[in-house]
């Protein structure tokens, strides 16, 4: 009996009250609240049952499958839209054709050409609508080809650059099924084509870099004109443009779409190439530079993947950290080598991983299971990121990549050093330049887009592909589905204040189930604008935890606490899950500010 006493005080008055039940699983039940309830043997049972079958543990390696054999446009661009749930989709006017024609009630058409009265009556932007797949065309009148975007604290899009007459322009989207474009084609100072749009602590835009533009700009008011841009040295000084001695110059710039990460302390990660530094877009001084990632170049045309890795949140915490993660890419000269020669040089097959919010921080390798350029990066509710599309030779470009990467990997960062990288079920869609993805409220990804060509060609070995596929990730087994919580949305709150305290309240699909707060995480993700490879303000935050109460009729109640701040999440429209043992719930919107 004393030894029993002795176990008892060890376990369950240093707070590993969990430990204890699972010593003596037959007499208490052990809630977060600290209060010992009797137990019934039944919940014991189903819940050991549910237990028994893991993310961890499950053999489930995904799942495929067509939901659209026609998106309507080329997927070149994509986001998932908040409020509607619906991914805008879009590609370029310069094609002048696509799939789905504009209505009677966008007419007239297009007007391409003013002096020869050229007009262009297609749709090149689409919402797709991702329960049903139907499709409603939108209009545009300046070509978005290689554009960038982002979400407003109101869930509307701004999209910023583009092609000739869309490269200075400024367009706007609002987030309804009956809204349409408004576009101010002089609103930006500097070209912005493959350039890089992110979202400010304060909710406001910044545009980086782009073909010949080696600065960045902030995003004015609606309606308004910047005079002027800010020089940045870097974008210069990472440009590998090389006269090779033939006829015409080959320009390998690989510092195109450069990754731009928000900080955690309010500063930018700006990574160009091979070198990065922290921008400070306050004073627009450069506080840090970086140590060099070797092995070769990152960004456009070698067209690697990055993420900034989830951001862990403790309650009363205000220092946060944040890790930097840029897998893949090319050799510097790839490009020269697929574009002038068609001979495609195998891509990167390396990660590094660095910690932005520490100034002496290096870079950290490991190698995923194969390589891949062009491809991307999707981070997962419950923290994992997934990486699809892309291929294992060349470069980004049309025609300049061979030997699609069909294989999902799934990265797990907090996983054991040389297991962290999982194959999962390979596509049988090749998915290359030109593809895109969005991660779905319901925790499937959906996966569009690829188009090697200048136009829509079908009769090539890469055809514009119009197919739209969903991929279900390990955590969507159907073993696994006892372990999925439902939010009950009417009864959570739906707009949250930074540092506040708010609640969401779930309620087990297995009512038997009791949930402890060490079984549970709240995660935050901010839909990215994803196109070449590049995810723009991709964002997830897993949140400290205050309290989990269990009300009647097996709903719980989770008390969590807001990110502090907006530079550690910017202001806007996030998809919140609750994750119960790595599985999560169906997400549901809420808009912090």
């Amino acid at each position: 009996m004393l030894k029993i006493l002795c176990i008892f005080s060890l376990f369950f008055f240093s707070g590993n009250a969990d430990v204890f039940h699972n010593l003596f699983p037959d007499t208490f039940a052990t809630p977060d609240n600290n209060e010992l309830k009797p137990k019934e043997h039944s919940k014991l049972g189903s819940q050991r049952k549910a237990a028994a079958v893991s993310v961890d543990k499950t053999d489930f390696n995904g799942k495929w499958e067509v939901v659209s054999n026609n998106s309507g446009v080329s997927a070149m661009h994509a986001i998932l839209m908040p409020k509607i749930n619906k991914v805008l989709m879009y590609d370029a006017t310069i094609w002048r054709i696509s799939k789905i024609p504009l209505p009677p009630e966008k007419m007239p058409c297009h007007l391409v050409n003013p002096e020869t009265n050229e007009r262009d009556c297609w749709a090149h932007a689409v919402l797709f609508d991702v329960e049903t797949s139907q499709l409603t065309a939108l209009k545009l009148e300046t070509d978005t080809w290689c554009s960038s975007g982002g979400l407003t604290v109101d869930g509307n899009l701004v999209s910023t650059g583009g092609f000739q007459g869309g490269a200075n322009t400024v367009r706007y989207l609002d987030s309804c099924d009956t809204c349409d474009w408004k576009e101010f084609p002089t609103a930006l100072a500097d070209p912005r084509w493959y350039s890089t749009q992110v979202t400010l602590p304060d909710g406001r835009f910044i545009v980086v870099g782009g073909r010949g533009a080696f600065t960045y700009e902030y995003i004015p008011p609606e309606g308004q004109s910047n005079k002027n841009a800010i020089y940045l040295p870097l974008l210069r000084e990472t440009d590998d443009n090389k006269d090779l001695g033939h006829k015409m110059e080959f320009k390998i710039e690989n510092n195109l779409y450069p990754f731009v990460h928000l900080s955690p302390d309010g500063n930018l990660f700006i990574f160009a190439n091979n070198r990065s530094i922290l921008l400070n877009p306050t004073t627009n001084e450069v506080v840090h530079e970086f140590p060099i990632l070797g092995g070769g170049a990152r960004n456009y045309p070698a067209s690697a993947m990055s993420v900034i890795l989830p951001i862990k949140l403790h309650v009363g915490t205000k220092l946060v950290n944040a890790d930097v993660l840029i897998c893949g890419g090319a050799k510097h000269d790839a490009f020269y080598y697929a574009e002038a020669k068609k001979r495609y040089l195998r891509a990167l097959q390396d990660c590094g991983k660095i910690k932005i919010t520490k100034k002496d921080a290096i870079w950290k390798t490991e190698r995923m299971p194969s390589p891949r350029v062009m491809g991307d990066m999707a981070i997962l509710p419950n923290g994992h990121v997934l990486m699809v599309n892309g291929a294992k030779r060349g470069t980004s470009a049309w025609h300049d990549a061979e030997d699609p990467n069909m294989v999902p990997v799934l990265y797990k960062p907090k996983g054991p050093k040389n297991q962290r990288f999982k194959e999962l079920m390979a596509s049988k869609i090749p998915r290359m330049y030109h593809s895109s993805f969005a991660v779905l409220p319901d925790g499937k990804v959906l996966i569009a887009g690829s188009n090697t060509n200048d136009g829509y060609v079908y009769n090539v070995k890469y055809p514009t592909e119009l197919r739209v596929e969903k991929f279900s990730p390990p955590y969507l087994d159907p073993a696994l589905e006892s372990l999925k919580l439902d939010i009950v949305v009417q009864y959570s709150d739906k707009v949250i204040s930074y540092g506040k305290s708010f609640s969401i309240q779930v309620k087990p699909r297995d009512l038997s189930t009791t949930i402890y707060m060490n079984d549970i995480r709240m995660s935050m993700y901010a839909p990215p604008f994803t196109t070449h490879g590049i995810s723009m303000n991709q964002r997830l935050l897993i949140l400290g935890l205050v309290n989990v109460v269990n009300y009647a009729n097996g709903i719980y109640n989770i008390v969590a606490e807001a990110p502090p701040s907006g530079a550690v999440a910017p202001p806007g429209y996030y998809m919140l899950s609750v994750v119960y043992k790595g599985v999560p719930s169906v997400a549901m919107w809420i808009q912090i500010k």
